[in-house]
């Protein structure tokens, strides 16, 4: 299942320009992938590369997109979530304007309306940036 860039804000509550993600390339259970061309006019570009809070926005934003798209096959409407904690955030080395990041967000623990997940961004097969984020629902 791969959900193409125009399709993506069915899923997330985020907008232009703020939206870090381009496609979503799969979502079970345990795991999501999306992927991100970092494009020189994204707000969170600096000097040619994406700026951590990209990075971490980015991973959130593939949480967000796991939780759309499992709204959207019970045919429910997609709930806001914030980011409650970053733990263990590590940034190895940022993307540049032209390439295309690929991130991996797996649930280790879903309570209610919290989850726990530990994100992972990868570049040509080099690990970018890692974390552990606590997500809130908000509930509707």
């Amino acid at each position: 299942m791969t959900l193409p860039t125009q399709d993506i804000l069915t899923l997330i509550p985020q907008r232009w320009p703020f939206v870090m993600i381009d496609t979503l390339v799969s979502s079970t259970n345990d795991a999501t992938h999306t992927t991100l061309l970092v494009r020189a006019e994204n707000v969170l570009v600096n000097n040619g590369e994406l700026s951590e809070a990209g990075l971490v926005e980015n991973i959130a934003q593939t949480a967000a997109a796991r939780a759309g798209y499992i709204a959207h096959q019970l045919g429910k409407p997609m709930q806001p979530g914030f980011i409650g904690a970053i733990k263990n955030l590590e940034v190895f080395a940022l993307p540049k304007v032209g390439d295309t990041m690929e991130t991996e967000v797996k649930i280790e623990t879903q309570i209610f309306d919290v989850t726990i997940i530990k994100g992972k961004i990868t570049c040509k097969g080099v690990t970018l940036a890692q974390c552990e984020m606590k997500i809130f629902i908000q509930p509707q």
